[in-house]
């Protein structure tokens, strides 16, 4: 899977993901893949998605196209936006969008983490969006993330730092992630 986290510190937001794919107990090298680069922009939106690789295709055409009119700039401008993409995903996509009998509503399928001038969050396949005041992470590797963020986070001089301490922490013990880590800082508005 992945190891991709945000973290925001000061004036300053990251997204830091690992570069490797997995397919089962198959293992594409970032030496091998020329798109081994996790964080998509989008706008001024800096995303990171896990689960299925061909989730990152479809978020290029989605998110690029002009009827999903796609805002991230805040938990309910996301929400609306995958309000627009879920039937897109369906229709256009073919998503099969169920997942399990229990759940509420059908699922998107994603989940990821995003940072912009406005932030840091996450959204998650059954539209749910949270937006973090420190840091999170998604992925495979997310608890060896989340416990390294942890430990950095008050001895950290910027969020950049944070969130390249969470990845790396996920591309050292997750055995579905692994180095090069990427990442892009933004700088925050002033509240």
């Amino acid at each position: 899977m992945s190891t991709i986290v945000v973290a925001r510190k000061g004036s300053q937001a990251c997204i830091a993901a690992d570069s490797l794919t997995t397919f089962g107990d198959i293992r594409l090298s970032p030496e091998l893949d020329a798109n081994h680069n996790k964080i998509q922009t989008f706008g001024k939106t800096h995303m990171g998605i896990v689960g299925s690789a061909a989730h990152t295709l479809v978020a290029e055409r989605a998110f690029n196209s002009k009827a999903i009119k796609a805002d991230f700039s805040t938990r309910d401008s996301t929400f609306d936006t995958l309000l627009r993409l879920h039937p897109m995903l369906k229709e256009k996509f073919f998503l099969n969008a169920k997942d399990s009998e229990e759940d509420p509503y059908e699922t998107s399928q994603i989940d990821s983490v995003f940072v912009n001038a406005n932030g840091i969050f996450a959204m998650y396949s059954l539209r749910e969006v949270y937006e973090y005041t420190r840091f999170w992470a998604v992925g495979s590797g997310a608890t060896y993330a989340l416990g390294a963020m942890h430990a950095v986070y008050e001895k950290s001089r910027n969020a950049r730092d944070v969130a390249v301490a969470g990845a790396a922490a996920g591309a050292e013990f997750d055995t579905s992630s692994a180095p090069p880590i990427h990442f892009k800082t933004v700088k925050l508005r002033k509240e």
